[in-house]
């Protein structure tokens, strides 16, 4: 597998500029955003503020106007002072809109309308006196006092912005990260795939639909090397059965053709049996490429299997009575499965082929069926010369054949083919065996009810 640290791709890079122009974007349109909206706020409070003070600033001045009678005389000192407070120079007018002091009048903080002074800055506010208007006055503010204000304000929010935006471009390098290292990986574990190395895995763990991607990709994996194991020893097991009966098929014809033998029947008789055990190995490993195919090629239906069994032990009798076996059966009624009838035929009546090879005359065998705990069990029992216990573990494996087997015809793909076609039905295929001799399989398989359908 793949060790080195995987380097980033131009998916990487596309993620991360996406990411981070998205974070820019929305920095940007937020910060824009908030100093507008400050601006306008200290704009609003700054506005409410001035025309506050102007309307202290009139009520002063009427109070001057009330205490002198009229304008002339009056002396607004308290709206001067205000004003004066305030930074902004002060006009009064009379009702006329003629300015009630000027500069002449000594009065300090009243000046006359200048329109440098009176710009933006301005604001009026009338004076009124017991209802009624008898003047207004204006303030002329100078420099905004709001200035400052911004500057602090657009100060923290670009300081503000610059750390969402490093913050948001961190996440966007670990969000790239954690997408692009999965597919990055994937991609040199395939590659080591494709190069041969078939035990190469992603060994993944990411995170939601990417971490499922991984486990099937190396579950996948897994199939192709199982897929190619199998081609591999299929061809083994192909060279292996076929080379014997060929190479005496060969022999015998050269000993023909060169006239070294005569061709009676006897030795016709012989290469004749040489072919036929050819037909068979052919067979045999026909059935084993099918079983090992099963799971793809089966025919599920429902039925009942403890008929199915009786039918399998109703066409193995015969051979099994000629072979000095007696057969007894243990059928219990009606077994639901939503199973292949013909491929479960196949398997049972596999194990009772092995049996008629390798029991004894006088030995019996025992076919039970059975169902309990959502399962359905089928057992074949025989009290033949048994398994020994240091072979049990390997009765399932393609072309094993025990000590006992030797002299027995035959590929030795028998029982590989049986746990095929169980497994491929979900179920499980076990042997057992006794010291002083007996041997059992059995056949697990899941009940229509317990998830079979």
């Amino acid at each position: 597998m793949t060790t080195d640290r995987p380097r980033w791709g131009p998916l990487a890079w596309r993620l991360l500029l996406a990411f981070v122009l998205v974070a820019l974007s929305s920095v940007l349109v937020l910060a824009a955003a908030a100093l507008l909206g400050t601006d306008r706020g200290l704009a609003a409070a700054e506005h409410a503020e001035r025309q506050q003070t102007a309307e202290q600033v009139a009520t002063a001045a009427g109070a001057a106007y009330a205490a002198a009678g009229s304008w002339t005389g009056a002396r607004p000192d308290a709206a001067v002072a205000i004003a004066t407070g305030a930074g902004a120079r002060l006009v009064v007018r009379d009702v006329d809109g003629s300015p009630v002091t000027g500069r002449g009048h000594g009065m300090p903080g009243m000046s006359t309308p200048m329109a440098g002074a009176l710009g933006g800055g301005r604001v009026d506010a009338p004076v009124v006196v017991s209802g009624v208007t008898v003047g207004a006055v204006q303030l002329a503010f100078g420099t905004s006092t709001a200035s400052a204000a911004k500057d602090v304000a657009w100060g923290w929010i670009a300081l503000a912005a610059a750390v969402a935006l490093l913050l948001a471009v961190t996440a966007s390098w670990f969000v790239s990260r954690r997408i692009a290292d999965p597919l990055v990986r994937l991609t040199a574990t395939a590659k080591d795939i494709a190069a041969g190395d078939r035990s190469a895995r992603a060994l993944l763990r990411a995170p939601g639909e990417l971490g499922e991607l991984a486990d099937a990709f190396d579950h996948m994996a897994d199939q192709v090397t199982r897929a190619d194991r199998a081609r591999r020893n299929l061809t083994a097991d192909v060279a292996h059965e076929l080379r014997t009966p060929l190479a005496t098929l060969q022999a015998g014809l050269e000993e023909l053709r060169d006239g070294l033998e005569p061709p009676d029947v006897e030795r016709l008789t012989s290469l004749h049996d040489q072919a036929l055990r050819l037909g068979r190995v052919v067979q045999d490993l026909a059935d084993l490429t099918a079983a090992e195919n099963a799971a793809v090629s089966l025919r599920l239906t429902d039925f009942d299997l403890a008929a199915l069994i009786g039918e399998v032990v109703t066409a193995h009798s015969a051979r099994l009575r000629a072979a000095g076996i007696d057969v007894h059966s243990e059928l219990t009624e009606h077994i639901p499965v939503h199973a292949d009838p013909d491929r479960l035929h196949q398997a049972v009546g596999n194990l009772l082929g092995n049996t008629a090879r390798y029991a004894r005359p006088g030995d019996s065998v025992t076919i039970r069926t059975r169902s309990a705990g959502g399962a359905a069990t089928i057992e074949v029992a025989d009290t033949g010369p048994g398994i020994p216990a240091d072979e049990l573990p390997h009765v399932f494996e393609r072309r094993w054949r025990g000590r006992s087997g030797a002299p027995v015809p035959g590929a030795g793909i028998g029982l590989a083919v049986v746990r095929e076609l169980v497994t491929a039905h979900g179920g499980t295929v076990t042997a057992a065996s006794e010291p002083d001799g007996g041997s059992t399989f059995t056949i697990t398989l899941p009940l229509k009810d317990a998830g079979g359908a």
